[in-house]
Formats: C-alpha cells, structure tokens, sequence
C-alpha cells in the first residue's frame, strides 16, 4: 500500500520556482521538496519520513533540488553583494596575504612554509644548513590544484634521511587521499600511487619503507599496509587489520624516532602496538589488550614507555614501564592522579618530560625535568587563553614550541626554554590595519544551569561597551566528543567586534573544557544537557544585559550543528538567528543505518538507536524528528556534497521539512558547496568569502545597515 503512495506521491510534488514579491523584487519563491513518505517500525513506533529519496546523490532530482537551494540563498541574498565584497576586502586587508611561517629545523635542515599574495594555497619549502641557504621548494600546493575546485593535504611527511617527501591530496572533500612520493634529489613524482588512504603515514627509518592506513567501506581507517619504494603497491603487505567497527586504526611515530606505534580506538576504549622503526619487517606487539572503558596512549623516553591512562583516573594519570617489559603488570606510576586536573598527553624530550593539562577549564602545561626531578607549571600572562603545541621534531631539544593566543593576542610562536623558564617570541600573526589589542577585553563568566551547575562563557568585545540589552551577540557552541573548544584570536571577528558585537563561546557539558566528567555529563542519556546549559547560557547573557533575543545569533557546526538544531526546536523564541554549519541533525537515521561513516564506533556517544531506551532518548531531541508547526529564527544552513563526516542529506531534509511545517516568514536559506566536504572551501580567499557571505546574512536579519 505505503510503495503506491510513494508513486503517487512522487508524482505531483515539484520543486517551486514562481517568482514572487515577498522577500524582495525578482527573488524566487523558496524551493519545495516533493514528499515521497518512506514509513519505518521499530519498538512499536512508527516514524514516516518524507525527505528519505534526498539521500539518493544520484538521483538528478536530489542534485536539482540543491542547486535550487542555492540559487535561492543567492537570490535572496543578492542585495547583500556590495555588502558582501566590503567585508571580504575588510577582512583580506587585516592578513598579510605575503607570509612566512616559523621555520622548523631538523637535522641540517629548515622546514617552512610561505604564502604569496592572490594565491590560495601554501608553498612548502626548505633550506640547508642555514636560513641565508638558497630555498629549495618541495611542493607548491597551488600548482598542486590546478584544474580542481577543491584541494587539501592529508599528510606531508619527510624521510628521515631528507630525500623523499610522501603527501597525500584530496580533490574533491571526501577525505580519501591518494599517496604519492616524491624524490627530493631528482624533484621528480616517483610511479607509487596509493589510493583509498588516510591521515596516517609513517616512514620506518630505513628511508625505504612506509606505513600507511587504508579505508573500509564506511570511511573507517581499518588496515595499515606496508610499502616499499619503486613496488607496485598491489604488493604491498597486509600488516595489520582491525575487524571491529567500533575501532579507528592510527598510527605514530615517537619524537625518539625509535617506534612505530599503532593507536586502536574506540569513544572510550584504546589499545596501542609497538614495533621498532628500525626493523619495518618486524611484527607490532601489543602493549596492553584492549580493555573495555580503558584509554591509554604511549610515549617513549630511552627505556621507558610513558603511558597516559584513565585506568582507575577518570581525568588520567601518568605511568612508566620499561620497553622490554611493557605490559600493564610492570606500570608503576609516575604522576598520580588528581582529580582537578585532566592529563591530556606527554612529549618526551632527552631531558624532560611535558605534560599537557587542563585545569579550571583553561589549557596548562607542566614540565618535568629527568637529570633534577623539578616539576613546574608553565606561567600564562593571561586569563582566557589557549595554545597549542608545535611539532616539536627534535628530542635532543630543551626548547618547547608552543602557539599561544587569546581573544585579544593574536596568533604567537614561542619558544619556551625548559630549563631556564624563558618565552622567546619567534612570530605573532600580524594584524594589518592597526589592531590595538588595547581596545578590546575579554573575561570569562560562569551561567547557573538549571541543574545548578556553573557553565563557563569566554567572552571578547569592544571596551566601553554599554550592557544595556542592546547589544548583537554572536554566540558558539559545540559540547560533543569531549572536544573544547578554547578562545583564539581572529582578524576576521573584528569585523562583528568593531560594529558592537559581543562574541561569546558557550562551554557546555559534552566538551571537554572542565574535564572528563564534564565531557561525560553530555553524552549518551545526558545529552539534553548539552542543550539546555546553552539556552541557560543565552538567557543568562540576556538577563546580564549583554544582549536581548532579537539581536541574539547563535553559531554551530557538525555536532554543533545538532546542538544548533536541537535549541531552535526547544527555544526558538530565544534567538534572532541561527547558523548551523554541515549540522548534525538527522540524528536517528543516521546512527540506525551502521553502513554510514563514523555510526558504529559513535555508538558510544550518542548510544545505540537498536536498543530501545536509546531509541525512543535520540529520538526525543534528534532535530530533524521534532520540527514542528511553529515559528523558528532566521536560519543560514550549509552542506558539503562529498562530506564523509555529516551527510549533504542531513541538512537538505532538514531544511525541506522545517520549509513545508515552519509558520513565519523569516528566512531559511540552504547553502551546498557542490564541489567540497566537512570543512568547506580548501582555499584561504574561498573561506574569507564564504564568511563574509554568513556576516551578511547575520547583518541583513538584525537590520545592521551600513
């Protein structure tokens, strides 16, 4: 009965084309989705979805239909275009389109990369012996995307005798990467090409011999092969396999240069191999069997393998084992656990030991000193701050490279002496315009939750600013994975700062700023957490003054695109504007079909849909299930084509839904990039455009003219 309905209903539904007067002269009437009801039963609940056929990528209605879409978004955005340019070239004019990264040394050699004005992509270079040395260019990524719309490096790894250069490329945002290997000497591609490939590839230190992660059908790194150069790669030899969908195969190389490390993961179970990079015909041993709800990752320092683990330390501590005797019997412990701090990970150095930590929400670090036993935390000059560490090639270093930055600091290289405690400042991120960090502040605040529990908010404006209600609020949130999300400077927010907006990032249960039981107070049958501390959030930045609900703009993407879409069902009153970036939003079908990229071993994030208390929870929140006749905010949605991570069809049947139910006339626009996947536009000049786009909608919506 239901498959004639679908004929039927297949048959009458077409996309709207007429032209008509309401959102502007000449602009198009919104796109209509035709309705093909697909009805499902589990547990006794029957769900019928009118949006399923949008999931077809070959079916040349589902490319028609996003294309409309775009069209659309174009059309109604047209009187925008000046606009548009203005913030582009205002944003442009704050970077030195012109620019040099910090170069990394290694060996006898300078590693860096360059920019040139009006090219959209980097230029990886080096020099010998020292940085007056002729520059030798080892790859030009511009030359590299010729002819393609869309081009991103998955990796670039150099051998370790100097000579050859493996990188892997992405045409199209997949994230599938074909392998190719260049000879440094000659300057020439050799034949090996390695297609289906991932993040992972580490050269064994033979120069001869590379690892590398291949994908499964669902977009999952499962299987590390093992390739010698000049060999067709059909050779290559099978080295390890991981079976269970709920594991990501990676694998490392130690800054010792002295292992290879295979790293098995689950959202909450790891289990890690080692082998000798000098013996790539070797056969990887288990450190400890994977143990269900234990985490542990493994570092090396001369004969002793450092291992973070969350065994009996829900926020980790610190272990050793000798290398010859690695197995978890031999752990003895080395930085005990405390319950304030969450241990990220360890760098080991000849002489000290880094740990990487978080504390009170903000990011520290703690160095250890093997020849005198000292421990010390790294002093931070300011309150709200974040970094991130260099690659720090070299072991034999007692220098540290960090990136530090704030809402007010721009991007700035350090090299931090471990042993003295000095900041030397090698590069901050120059500013074009004359920025003057002097007239902006930041602060931290705290929301109650309903709940009681204080939810942290990192906020960044113009000084002298009046609390008056009055105020356009730019609000983020992500609260998923236990990833944080850390205050960062950005030349291009200027352009909301310096025309009044506050900027503010919500830390929601879900992430992983206050630690894992933070992290774990946001996921699985807590997830609505996540949700209602950003609304509690948002009412408390209104009740405060920063700002009222029709100047509030609220942002997120991929999981925060669900948690984007799960406040507009709950709150929708509450925000002027929504912006949901490749959001995460059909959250039931997703997780109910494990053939898809990322289901299976997120699992244990948003739980089993299978089982029926988890079925009947998602399904409570999951976006796309709970759209409803009712009134929701100005709503800028994108998606990417060939997204691996967050199918195009999750945003599409979101929005063709809230299109046919929604009761207001307030805009909803969808943007696909058709050439690109998770992370938009590959290139810098793209990317500028793609936000000044977003700033006009947000400017266009809240009645800012200029």
């Amino acid at each position: 009965m239901l498959k004639n309905v679908v004929v039927q209903m297949g048959m009458i539904f077409i996309l709207g084309v007429t032209m008509i007067t309401g959102c502007g002269k000449g602009v198009p009437k919104p796109p209509v989705a035709k309705k093909i009801p697909k009805a499902d039963t589990l547990f006794g609940d029957v769900r019928v979805d009118n949006y399923y056929w949008l999931r077809d990528r070959n079916n040349p209605e589902v490319l028609d239909y996003l294309k409309a879409e775009n069209e659309y978004a174009l059309a109604v955005m047209k009187d925008t275009e000046g606009l548009q340019e203005k913030l582009y070239k205002e944003m442009l004019g704050r970077i030195k389109e012109t620019d040099l990264s910090v170069p990394v040394k290694i060996d006898d050699y300078y590693y860096y990369t360059r920019t040139e004005e009006g090219k959209q992509y980097p230029i990886y270079c080096r020099k010998k012996g020292s940085l007056d040395a002729p520059e030798e260019v080892l790859l030009d990524q511009n030359k590299l995307a010729e002819g393609h719309d869309f081009c991103r490096l998955g990796v670039y790894k150099i051998s370790p005798n100097h000579r050859f250069l493996a990188y892997s490329v992405d045409f199209a945002g997949s994230e599938t990467y074909t392998l190719r290997i260049k000879d440094l000497q000659t300057g020439k591609l050799l034949a090996d090409s390695i297609p289906n490939t991932y993040y992972s590839v580490e050269w064994a230190n033979d120069n001869q011999t590379l690892f590398y992660t291949t994908l499964d059908e669902t977009m999952r790194p499962f299987r590390l092969y093992r390739h010698r150069l000049g060999e067709q790669p059909q050779s290559d030899v099978l080295v390890f396999e991981e079976p269970d969908q709920a594991y990501y195969l990676s694998l490392a190389k130690t800054r010792s240069k002295a292992y290879l490390l295979i790293n098995l993961n689950s959202m909450v179970t790891s289990e890690v191999w080692y082998l000798r990079a000098n013996q790539p015909e070797g056969q990887f041993r288990v450190i400890h069997p994977r143990q269900h709800g234990m985490e542990y990752s493994v570092e090396h320092h001369g004969k002793y393998f450092f291992i973070v683990t969350n065994d009996n330390a829900k926020n980790f501590k610190v272990m050793r084992a000798p290398v010859n005797r690695p197995q978890k019997k031999y752990w003895k412990e080395f930085i005990p656990y405390d319950r304030k701090v969450k241990i990220d990970g360890v760098d080991a150095f000849k002489n000290h030991l880094v740990i990487y930590q978080r504390e009170n929400g903000l990011k520290t670090i703690r160095i250890f000193n093997f020849a005198n036993g000292e421990n010390y935390r790294v002093k931070f000059p300011e309150d709200v701050y974040t970094y991130w560490a260099g690659d720090n090639p070299d072991y034999n270093t007692n220098l540290l490279r960090f990136t530090y930055t704030s809402f007010v600091t721009p991007r700035s290289v350090y090299d931090y002496n471990m042993d003295t405690r000095t900041w030397e400042l090698k590069k901050q991120d120059e500013v074009l315009g004359g920025y003057n960090p002097d007239l902006y502040r930041s602060e931290r605040v705290f929301a109650t939750a309903r709940d009681g529990t204080r939810v942290p908010i990192s906020l960044v404006y113009r000084k002298g600013l009046k609390k008056d209600g009055k105020n356009p609020l730019y609000l983020y949130g992500y609260g998923a994975y236990g990833v944080s999300i850390d205050p960062s400077f950005s030349s291009s927010r200027l352009s909301l700062l310096d025309r009044g907006f506050v900027y503010a990032i919500a830390h929601v249960r879900g992430g992983g700023e206050m630690g894992r039981y933070w992290y774990e107070d946001g996921k699985l049958l807590k997830k609505k957490n996540t949700f209602y501390d950003f609304i509690d959030c948002a009412e408390y930045l209104i009740q405060q003054k920063f700002t009222s609900p029709e100047k509030l703009v609220i942002s997120g993407g991929s999981a925060g695109g669900l948690l984007m879409g799960a406040v507009n069902n709950l709150r929708p009153d509450l925000f002027k504007v929504v912006l949901a970036h490749v959001p995460f939003v059909d959250v039931l079908n997703t997780m109910l079909d494990p053939t898809l990229p990322l289901t299976v071993i997120e699992y244990e994030e948003w739980g089993n849909p299978h089982q029926k208390e988890y079925y009947f929870y998602i399904k409570s929140y999951s976006p796309y299930d709970n759209v409803a006749a009712k009134k929701y905010p100005n709503m800028l949605v994108t998606a990417g084509l060939n997204d691996p991570r967050v199918s195009y069809w999750e945003p599409a049947k979101w929005v063709a839904r809230l299109r046919d139910l929604k009761t207001d006339h307030n805009l909803l626009l969808l943007k696909t990039k058709m050439e690109a996947g998770h992370s938009g536009a590959s290139g810098r000049y793209d990317y500028l455009k793609d936000l000044a786009f977003e700033y006009a909608f947000v400017f266009k919506c809240l009645g800012i003219k200029e």
